[in-house]
């Protein structure tokens, strides 16, 4: 058997003390566990290598989303596997709700405001971002009804629905700040991007550059055309082409979602000490 650290432990539930029943005879472990699904209860809840607020972000996830929850530790942490992209971290329990009614709906706003009653004149309760779900149980008057609250309806659209462009979805994401594991419209990192566009479409992602380096479309040549929708990477980044000559992604450089010449973008990052390693079409 496997110790956990030979697995990658980004989408491995398993630790030392503790792994997912389904790694039983994989990886060596004192106990397994089935887990708990549960659902996020908040617009954006952190997922954290490690249980504490001051430990990195390595990703988020939306409200309405599904989690696995294997542990908790009594001082408010959670360990987790999310059920989209398989990523294993620490979310605050808070965060999280009874798996409750199918979602129904996504938010496909960059935002929307949930509120309490049908009038928007009435004060939000809070409000969502691109990407949650939320089951409708009603809707009538341009709201739809939900356990949670009322959101425009016209914010939303049917779960099975698919966006025809992902380069254009990542586009309305242009301004929004980078963050570091982000994967919201509040702030949000280059494989965040990605996956979240790629997401609207209907097309799985993996969560991290390289990782989605591996999985995504058909590798083409460095010396090629670059067509609209190619994934362009490197040694941890990724970005979009959206036409021949620019780029579309969420960099450091920037410290948001831009929009750049491809021609300085490559000689940027090349003169930072990182040259472009993979060019990956999607059919």
């Amino acid at each position: 058997m496997s110790s956990p650290s030979a697995l990658d432990p980004r989408v491995t539930p398993a630790r030392p003390d503790l792994a997912a029943a389904e790694l039983q005879g994989v990886v060596d472990a004192p106990r397994f566990v089935t887990g708990e699904m549960r659902r996020v209860a908040v617009p954006v809840a952190p997922l954290r290598r490690r249980p504490g607020g001051d430990a990195p972000l390595d990703t988020e996830a939306l409200f309405g989303e599904t989690v696995r929850v294997l542990d908790e530790d009594g001082e408010g942490w959670a360990w987790v596997q999310l059920e989209a992209d398989r990523y294993v971290g620490y979310m605050p329990s808070e965060a999280l709700g009874p798996i409750g009614a199918a979602p129904t709906h996504r938010v496909a706003a960059l935002r929307t405001f949930l509120f309490p009653g049908p009038d928007i004149k009435l004060p939000p309760r809070d409000a969502l971002v691109f990407g949650s779900r939320v089951a409708v149980r009603d809707a009538s008057g341009g709201f739809a009804v939900t356990a949670d609250g009322v959101l425009p309806a016209v914010h939303l659209m049917p779960l099975d629905a698919r966006e025809a462009d992902f380069v254009a979805v990542a586009a309305r994401f242009l301004g929004v700040p980078y963050l570091w594991g982000g994967r919201s419209s509040l702030g949000l990192d280059c494989s965040g991007l990605v996956q979240t566009a790629l997401a609207a479409t209907g097309i799985d992602a993996p969560r991290d550059s390289d990782m989605q380096e591996k999985a995504l479309g058909t590798q083409v040549s460095l010396d090629g055309d670059v067509r609209r929708g190619d994934l362009l990477f490197w040694p941890g980044h990724v970005a979009i082409a959206a036409d021949a000559q620019t780029l579309l992604h969420a960099n450091a450089f920037h410290m948001a979602v831009a929009l750049e010449p491809l021609a300085g973008a490559l000689e940027r990052i090349a003169a930072a000490g990182s040259h472009l390693r993979t060019i990956r079409r999607l059919v």
